[in-house]
């Protein structure tokens, strides 16, 4: 960036050119759990 240049400031939500729905949390938790039950069997086994 040239010195002259004044920084570009953009708001979150124009950033990400829509909204979190936060589904993320609950497919990281469900695989999390699907792991622990997947290595607790291949333990046991």
């Amino acid at each position: 960036m040239a010195e002259n240049e004044e920084p570009i400031h953009v708001t979150t939500d124009r950033a990400r050119a829509g909204s979190t729905p936060h589904m993320t949390r609950y497919v990281l938790g469900i695989g999390l759990l699907l792991v622990i039950v997947a290595f607790g069997i291949i333990i046991w086994s």
